[in-house]
């Protein structure tokens, strides 16, 4: 019976990490079809999404039958406690980059992107590329070292956020309202994917040692 539970403890994690693998494609899909004003890209991030949720209702439900059924304990309750809070993060992450090809979609066949601002969201799409990637590393060789620097990395997406504001509140701002909205928006939703990789982050750290990492950077709710 144990050697069963192991081999679906096993399998739980290795769809995560596929789980994760499908949420940074839905990312760079977002990404080129924002930078790039590519439709087909931006379609498929959003037809794509409902294969995300159906991935994580398994595994949220396959992680609950594991602990109410085998009592797992020490790592391996661990790795299944903070696997369904993962599986919540890259859900959300998904819906995320919806967001952004959505936003995408809308202008098309023009950019959302203002060259005035474009090296700013061009700057915040490869973080949160890079981060989700930085997740997966993570996750996938429990490292405990990627993890932490990822709260490091994450703080120039907050920088490039403010400067955001900074660049479409300006008085010389010349795009209009509806611009500065998307891109107040598409900030937004770009520094929540590296938000929520960060916090996939933190529960690497937590299978690894037992315990959530401490400091402002990790404080993100």
């Amino acid at each position: 019976m144990r050697d069963s539970y192991r081999h679906k403890l096993t399998e739980v994690v290795d769809d995560v990490l596929e789980m994760t693998r499908l949420v940074r494609t839905a990312v760079q899909r977002a990404n080129t079809a924002l930078l790039d004003a590519d439709l087909a890209a931006a379609e498929a991030v959003i037809s794509g999404d409902a294969v995300l949720d159906s991935w994580y209702d398994d595994l949220d439900a396959r992680c609950l039958t594991l602990l109410a059924r085998e009592s797992p304990v020490a790592g391996e309750l661990r790795t299944l406690t903070a696997t369904v809070r993962m599986c919540a993060d890259l859900a959300r992450m998904g819906d995320l980059a919806v967001h952004v090809a959505k936003i995408a979609r809308m202008r098309y066949p023009a950019s959302a992107v203002p060259d005035t601002v474009r090296p700013n969201i061009e700057r915040l799409c490869q973080i949160a590329e890079d981060i989700v990637g930085m997740a997966l590393s993570a996750l996938e060789q429990r490292d405990e070292f990627d993890a932490r620097m990822m709260a490091e990395y994450h703080e120039e997406a907050d920088a490039l956020r403010a400067q955001q504001f900074d660049i479409i509140l300006a008085d010389d701002w010349p795009h209009g309202v509806q611009a500065a909205v998307d891109i107040a928006l598409l900030g937004r939703y770009l520094e929540r994917i590296a938000d929520h990789a960060v916090l996939i982050g933190s529960r690497v750290i937590y299978i690894v040692t037992g315990l959530y990492p401490k400091g402002e950077q990790w404080t993100i709710a």
